[in-house]
């Protein structure tokens, strides 16, 4: 069977079915962002940026382009009937106070136990202290969507960050491009599979050990 790792809207996809009805999320730049373009029919969910929109709607369309209407990342994006604009402050006030119930964010490294890494590459120099933290801090659930390994095969998914934290056992969950992870107490549990892979092909690309589900799945390309 040939090996199909998801591409990026597949993983935005397998993310928004995992955002409830009714439930306020924060989209983090890059990956995360097109999951806002993949809500099951039927269900409401209220996208809110750290730059003041609550119930932003869909990236928007080429040729419907507002150059006032953007996200944190700077992406053009659409409104809603249910729209509602704010200052930034409130935007972070709503994050800080704990109103927000699920952040989607990419990721340098996720820890066993959910550390989160994904601000700051030393030897590149590069990342700055953002909303990122206050997410972590004051979301319900954080969910990471990234590619399981770097462009050289080394493993994102680690038994110990070795890059600066975001912060400590905040992650519940992680989506990437082979894989479907939750993580509990009992440590790290695989319940997703990219069509043709197998467990111990997931495993060499990953450090710490892991649980198979007894109800393993295959993903959906």
């Amino acid at each position: 069977m040939k090996k199909t790792p998801l591409h990026p809207e597949a993983m935005a996809k397998r993310v928004a079915e995992e955002l409830p009805d009714g439930s306020f999320v924060n989209l983090g730049i890059g990956l995360p962002t097109s999951a806002s373009n993949y809500v099951p029919e039927g269900r409401t969910v209220i996208f809110q940026t750290e730059n003041g929109i609550l119930g932003c709607g869909p990236l928007a369309p080429e040729g419907r382009e507002d150059p006032h209407l953007v996200n944190a990342g700077g992406q053009f994006v659409t409104l809603l009937p249910y729209t509602s604009i704010c200052d930034q402050s409130e935007a972070f006030a709503m994050i800080r106070g704990g109103h927000i119930d699920i952040s989607v964010m990419g990721a340098l490294e996720v820890s066993e136990e959910g550390d989160l890494a994904n601000w700051f590459v030393p030897e590149r120099r590069v990342g700055r202290i953002g909303g990122a933290m206050d997410l972590v801090a004051g979301a319900q659930k954080v969910i990471i969507i990234m590619y399981h390994a770097t462009r050289d095969g080394r493993a994102k998914i680690v038994k110990k960050c070795s890059y600066p934290l975001t912060g400590k056992k905040v992650v519940d969950t992680i989506v990437t491009d082979l894989a479907f992870f939750d993580i509990t107490e009992e440590g790290l549990f695989l319940k997703e599979i990219a069509p043709g892979f197998t467990v111990e092909e997931i495993q060499s690309l990953t450090e710490p050990q892991f649980k198979v589900s007894e109800d393993l799945k295959e993903m959906e390309v």
